[in-house]
């Protein structure tokens, strides 16, 4: 196999009775996460040997067809969903899949209709979520976080330690106060087990027990295995490295649970050797055979990355959807006599406001979530603050009307409860994050990274439908100081497979969040925070809205044919500041196309395209900084792409790197206004750019 897998690969090599138990208490139907060092959890859990080799050989046939390997191991049907290369950031993504559990039970729903695979279960459900962290990833603060969340909603969630005394190669001692992690359940009223994990037969019973204990209903349970790991963190990290030699010496010696076992049944004349030499035949035999599948396997196509970069393509014709036949049934036992009367009041009111012109961007997204959860009860929400509306209401009544577990107030740690999302995305449901303030986003970058990558990552076999929105950006003077003012619209504009949108008007607020909910993919939506209650119109009721730029001003043809005339991209502030202004270029003999950059990624190409073919001129009002902002990354296509439209350069009106001030004489010149874009588009239209 010596040159056939590449990149990190690490072995759990004296570790054997932890898979051991997953394969005797842990059932197929429950839902299994690991973390990189998985290959044997994968084993344990029915994935095909010659699967995991094949996918290790960066094969086609591989679990992932090669877009994984060695540390993102998924299987569908098997339900081990994942490999996650993150420390801990599995953590939150089980809690999630266990609470996607309990939703299967309140709504009624079976796994079935909600085409998470192909067993439906009865009244008598007790499958259970499981999730495996090392002894040094379990000192992460997502831990702490997992127990309250368990804890908090009684989920069905086994946590395994895997306790080999080492975070990477250092002692956990060196590094941690307390490497008893089953104790500190006791804070969260979830029960704990210190394992010895040499003698596999004893750590089977007691996880048989402990599964027990959680598929009666009891909630969650810690089971700490005490192991010794062999082998280094990874191959790059040989045995004879940090004076551990004799160490491992003692250890293969004295720590393996195979040959304890071997040594201790063969002893009593339960295992006859000859009756042990058979299954290490077998085994050889089934090792062989995966290496013989995994080297006939073709190679992926080099177009595969490309078709798994989004699960839905982009110009899907969102309205063309259909909702899940159950909806009606779901609701109708789900949802009270008396909640149903409210929200239709609700909803009701919201159109009538939305038919007068005087919805707010925030009330517009909040009647399209509440147009969706009512339309597909597999839609979820999440977020700090929910029973209260949060900061601008736009989950307003979901706790009131769907419930505790459809609608989970939640930590303040966006990260928590985007990685939640992500679990019950994996498992059926739609799950929508609402995160305040988007700058609060920083909290859950790795979630957030893991929500791009996750589809092509396992092969395309889980497409993340969670919609992440919120109110951002940064407007002239408002105040917030700089950490209220970071771009996260920028900072997550490298994240692939993550479509981002914006919404500056109601009718855009209120069309892409449908959209987005309707996504198969991850999706994430960010208006702008000092509009929210202050711009109103109307909105196209009962329709999605494409993902593309929208032109919402077009200069005159008198400006065009006069070379006056100047292409404008912008978004969230942006288009108040520039609507603002467009008197003022009139009567200087200027105008503009006025165009909303309302998808970020995937970049709306064409529309810039025919307004170039027009003005051959463009400004961008960019509310991100110049240096890695999003205006950068427009010019940069524009002038690869279509430069033979441009008479003049692209000018960028891009925030300073500087941070946002908080006063006002600071803050002018940092961030772009109307006043900046005037200025600009004379520039532009006299040759002085």
């Amino acid at each position: 196999m010596q040159g056939k897998i590449r990149g990190f690969m690490h072995l759990d090599n004296g570790q054997e009775s932890v898979p051991a138990l997953i394969n005797a208490a842990i059932k197929q139907t429950d839902k299994k996460y690991s973390y990189y060092r998985e290959h044997c959890h994968a084993l344990a859990s029915g994935v095909e040997p010659g699967k995991i080799m094949a996918e290790l050989f960066m094969k086609d046939g591989g679990t992932c067809r090669g877009a994984g390997g060695s540390m993102h191991l998924y299987d569908k049907q098997k339900r081990f969903q994942g490999g996650w290369a993150l420390v801990a950031e599995q953590l939150p993504y089980a809690a999630g899949a266990a609470k996607s559990i309990l939703l299967d039970r309140e709504l009624g729903l079976v796994e079935k209709d909600l085409e998470d695979g192909d067993v439906i279960k009865g009244n008598g459900d007790n499958r259970i979520a499981v999730v495996l962290v090392g002894d040094g990833g379990a000192q992460n603060g997502r831990f702490p976080e997992l127990l309250n969340a368990c804890s908090k909603q009684n989920l069905p969630l086994l946590i395994i330690v895997i306790d080999n005394g080492r975070a990477i190669n250092t002692f956990t001692k060196d590094v941690a106060t307390n490497t008893m992690k089953y104790t500190l359940g006791k804070h969260y009223k979830v029960p704990g087990l210190l394992v010895d994990g040499l003698d596999a037969a004893n750590v089977v019973k007691a996880g048989r027990a402990v599964t027990d204990y959680i598929r009666s209903g009891n909630g969650p349970a810690v089971m700490q295995i005490h192991t010794y790991r062999f082998m280094g963190h990874s191959p790059a990290d040989p045995e004879h490295e940090r004076g551990r030699k004799d160490e491992k010496i003692w250890a293969r010696n004295n720590c393996d649970p195979i040959k304890y076992f071997e040594k201790k049944y063969t002893a009593r004349g339960i295992l006859t050797q000859e009756e042990l030499q058979a299954v290490k035949k077998e085994v050889k035999i089934i090792v062989r055979d995966a290496v013989k599948y995994a080297d006939r396997s073709p190679e992926p196509p080099s177009h595969l990355a490309k078709e798994l970069e989004y699960p839905t393509p982009v110009d899907t014709d969102y309205n063309a959807m259909p909702p899940p036949p159950f909806a009606d049934a779901v609701n109708a036992r789900t949802i009270s006599s008396e909640q149903m009367e409210a929200i239709n009041a609700h909803v009701s009111a919201m159109r009538e406001k939305a038919e007068a012109g005087q919805i707010t961007i925030s009330e517009a997204a909040n009647l399209a979530i509440h147009e969706e959860m009512l339309r597909d009860p597999s839609t979820t929400i999440q977020a700090e603050d929910l029973q209260a509306g949060s900061s601008y209401g736009v989950p307003g009544m979901t706790k009131q009307t769907y419930g505790d577990l459809r609608a989970s107030d939640e930590i303040i740690d966006e990260g928590h409860f985007i990685g939640k999302g992500i679990g019950e995305a994996m498992n059926g449901y739609r799950p929508i994050c609402e995160l305040m303030n988007t700058n609060f986003g920083i909290y859950g970058f790795a979630e957030i990274a893991s929500c791009g990558n996750t589809y092509l990552q396992s092969g395309g076999q889980f497409k993340l439908p969670i919609t992440i929105l919120g109110a951002g950006g940064t407007a002239p003077d408002q105040a917030l100081g700089a950490e209220h003012s970071q771009p996260l619209h920028a900072y997550i504009m490298g994240v692939p497979g993550l479509k981002i949108a914006t919404a500056a008007t109601p009718d855009a607020a209120y069309g892409i969040t449908k959209s987005m909910i309707r996504d198969n993919g991850p999706c994430f939506l960010i208006f702008p925070v000092k509009l929210m209650k202050e711009t109103k119109g109307t909105v196209n009721l009962g329709q999605c809205m494409p993902l593309k730029a929208a032109l919402l001003h077009k200069a005159s043809s008198k400006s065009v044919e006069s070379n006056k005339a100047v292409t404008v991209l912008t978004y969230l502030h942006g288009i108040k500041e520039a609507q603002l202004v467009i008197d003022e270029l009139n009567v200087k003999g200027l105008d503009i196309d006025l165009i909303e950059l309302r998808t970020l990624k995937p970049l709306d190409m064409e529309t810039i395209r025919e307004s170039l073919s027009r003005t051959n001129k463009l400004c961008i009002l960019d509310e991100s900084t110049k240096s890695g902002g999003v205006g950068a990354t427009v010019s940069s296509r524009v002038c690869e792409e279509l430069f033979d439209l441009l008479d003049a350069p692209v000018l960028r009106l891009a925030m300073d790197d500087a941070p946002v001030p908080y006063a006002s004489s600071m803050e002018k010149v940092v961030v772009k206004r109307g006043a900046d874009l005037v200025k600009g588009v004379s520039n532009l239209c006299t040759g002085n750019v």
